[in-house]
């Protein structure tokens, strides 16, 4: 069984067919996913998926490009909602220095803001991370991050900087990337970080693995995440779906099946 840590399925990008999604993704063996809501429109319909499907799970947070955007009454708003028993994590957040919607000063304000409130919480943090490694990785130390842990979500750093997270009480998640032929680093990580600090993630309707590369992702492919992991780690498919299951399991404090 597999535990798709990162979707998107309150994406616009699912809205006419979504039971057909969600059916192949259990015909895939994806037994558990969670949703990621990252301003208002989706963590509400993330809300609203989470009690309609008992298999689905949702994690709640204010996106860096739109840090801009966030007012007080918002973090109050995904304070209020992280009540939820099946809200697990604080997330996505973080910083995004490819895009300049948001100045870096306020994403960093934002960043800091749900750090402290996922601490006060007790729930772990998803961090999005796009050519912002040294400030994100500061950010997380300043704010000790490694309280509540979390998840580097699609992480495509080097092997270095995977370990430094890890030894912050991080889990390495990785996704379609990873399969890409010409994708170096997301392989040399795969390999190098142990087994019991990896997770996986689609991150769909984004990022679909080969073949599937520029077509819409979906929750059934990140079986072919799993798989080039095994390939990647010489060990078989089974263990990598069982110890990723058993790491996601733990991280967000779900009973097991």
């Amino acid at each position: 069984m597999l535990f798709d840590t990162h979707v998107h399925l309150n994406d616009e990008a699912f809205q006419d067919d979504l039971e057909a999604v969600i059916e192949r993704a259990q015909q895939a063996s994806v037994e558990k996913m969670t949703v990621v809501g990252f301003d208002r429109p989706t963590i509400t319909k993330a809300m609203e998926l989470i009690d309609a499907y008992d298999f689905l799970y949702a994690a709640i947070g204010w996106h860096p490009v739109d840090a801009i955007d966030m007012k007080d009454e918002d973090l109050d708003w995904i304070k209020s909602l992280a009540g939820h028993p099946k809200v697990v994590a604080i997330g996505e957040i973080g910083l995004d220095y490819h895009w300049d919607k948001s100045p870096r000063e306020i994403q960093q304000d934002v960043f800091r803001r749900q750090i402290r409130l996922a601490n006060q919480l007790s729930l772990p943090i998803i961090i999005h991370n796009r050519e912002a490694t040294e400030d994100c990785v500061s950010i997380l130390k300043e704010e000790n991050a490694q309280e509540t842990g979390g998840i580097m979500h699609c992480f495509s750093g080097s092997p270095e900087t995977a370990m430094e997270c890890i030894g912050m009480n991080f889990y390495i998640s990785l996704g379609g990337p990873v399969t890409f032929k010409n994708a170096k680093k997301p392989k040399e990580v795969a390999a190098a970080v142990p087994l019991d600090k990896l997770l996986i993630e689609t991150d769909c309707p984004y990022l679909a693995p080969h073949p599937f590369r520029g077509k819409r992702n979906e929750p059934a492919y990140v079986k072919l995440v799993a798989e080039q992991i095994a390939e990647i780690k010489g060990i078989s498919y089974a263990e990598v779906a069982e110890q990723t299951m058993r790491n996601a399991e733990t991280l967000f404090n779900i009973k097991e099946s």
